[in-house]
């Protein structure tokens, strides 16, 4: 009986996303038989797969501690989840960018004001100098309840702030410039290795670039400098991750990093022709190393 892999999405997608659909033939081709399952669905035994892949589960940081139950309970019950629930739990929160800052990356300057405390937001930019600067909950995804402000803070602002200081811890980051004017570039990985890079763009009036808000997304090319220092960040890690994309910024020639998408990025396999296969042999040599 060939290995078979869950694929976990959301009620949102049930069929997974439409650029995470190609993973499901590529994987057949080598030998393994994928089914997207939506994570929250309680009657699913997940022990009945060799394996869990987590993909198009957005709604994740919208339910997270139910979120956390669920990856909890795959590892009570032995199921292989990819990444590792470790690994998404450090993931989940962004503090991880300082995490990643201590061990050396390079990183977009990061602070983080304690939920309820909406007063330390401002005042943590006006003491770093930062007169435009970006706000976001600890845990969030796809740009969600994440606002562009500036100093001095108008009504406004505070009513943003204020809101996402009641849903929990806030990040706070000086607001890039090179996002509007050049994009973001995602690097993608497989197992460490490179598989290709895309460029995200937002709309016009609009800063963040997830498609969600209207933002473009195209293939690129990338300086094997700037891929080798996306590589040095992955390496950073406790444990080498099966996927993960590198979001950043270049910034005097060199990669600055804005996030390390570890739990359910699009990694974009619809624009690189070989990246869903390169994806499905990742999964196969880690299903094979049982």
């Amino acid at each position: 009986m060939p290995p078979r892999v869950a694929l976990a999405t959301y009620g949102g997608a049930p069929n997974l996303a439409p650029d995470d659909r190609r993973l499901i033939p590529a994987l057949e081709h080598v030998g393994i038989d994928a089914m997207p399952i939506v994570w929250s669905d309680q009657s699913v035994s997940w022990r009945r797969f060799d394996a869990v892949i987590l993909r198009s589960c957005w709604d994740y940081h919208l339910r997270f501690e139910e979120f956390q139950s669920w990856l909890s309970a795959l590892e009570h019950d032995g199921v292989r989840l990819w990444n590792s629930p470790d690994t998404v739990r450090w993931n989940a929160d962004k503090r991880y960018l300082l995490d990643l800052a201590r061990r050396g990356a390079a990183t977009i300057p990061t602070m983080m004001a304690v939920r309820g405390h909406p007063e330390a937001v401002g005042s943590i930019a006006a003491a770093e100098g930062w007169p435009q600067f970006v706000i976001k909950p600890a845990v969030s995804a796809s740009g969600y309840e994440t606002y562009a402000l500036r100093q001095p803070l108008d009504a406004a602002a505070r009513a943003a702030i204020a809101r996402v200081s009641a849903i929990g811890d806030v990040l706070v980051q000086p607001f890039a410039n090179e996002v509007p004017e050049s994009g973001e570039l995602s690097l993608i990985f497989f197992d460490g290795e490179f598989s290709h890079a895309t460029v995200k763009r937002a709309r016009a009036g609009e800063f963040r670039v997830q498609t969600e808000h209207g933002g473009t997304v195209e293939a690129t090319t990338v300086d094997p400098v700037i891929v080798a220092q996306a590589s040095d960040v992955i390496q950073l890690l406790d444990a080498p991750p099966l996927y993960a994309r590198v979001d950043g910024i270049i910034r005097e020639g060199a990669l600055l990093v804005m996030e390390l998408e570890l739990i359910e990025p699009n990694v974009f396999l619809s624009y690189q022709p070989n990246a869903a296969h390169r994806f499905a042999a990742a999964i196969r040599a880690r299903i094979a190393q049982r």
